[in-house]
């Protein structure tokens, strides 16, 4: 299961990333911007960052949309928490595939590692002081 949920990741990165490149998010003013960030020059890091916080305004909207029980403007057949939470995975998997990052992988090696986590179970969350969520 795990190798089918890691090629499967690895697919929606591949995906979300060539989206974004055929649609010229990473060529500005004529260069490919990926190679800076991936050598982290001083605006490859800035670049990259830039990216994480638009992840996280995807999940803001989420938050709003959530609040609000509102349907989205773009797509009113879902609602916009929805819209937003799938907006934050293209951004994710944009940038991983922009930096090369195993993140199929990575996502395969947490979750297993999360399994084990004695402050994962049911009965350390129980306790007091422990993990609410």
């Amino acid at each position: 299961m795990n190798s089918l949920v890691e090629r499967a990741v690895n697919d929606l990165v591949f995906h979300c990333h060539k989206a974004s490149v055929d649609g010229g998010w990473w060529n500005i003013d004529g260069v490919d911007k990926r190679e800076e960030m991936r050598t982290r020059t001083r605006f490859g890091i800035a670049l990259a960052n830039e990216k994480m916080v638009l992840m996280h305004t995807e999940i803001s909207e989420a938050v709003e949309g959530w609040r609000k029980d509102k349907m989205d403007d773009h797509l009113p057949h879902h609602k916009s928490m929805t819209v937003e939470l799938a907006d934050a995975i293209i951004r994710i998997c944009d940038l991983a595939g922009a930096l090369e990052l195993p993140l199929g992988l990575a996502l395969t090696e947490k979750m297993a590692y999360n399994s084990k986590r004695e402050d994962h179970k049911p009965e350390a969350r129980a306790k007091e002081g422990g993990k609410a969520f």
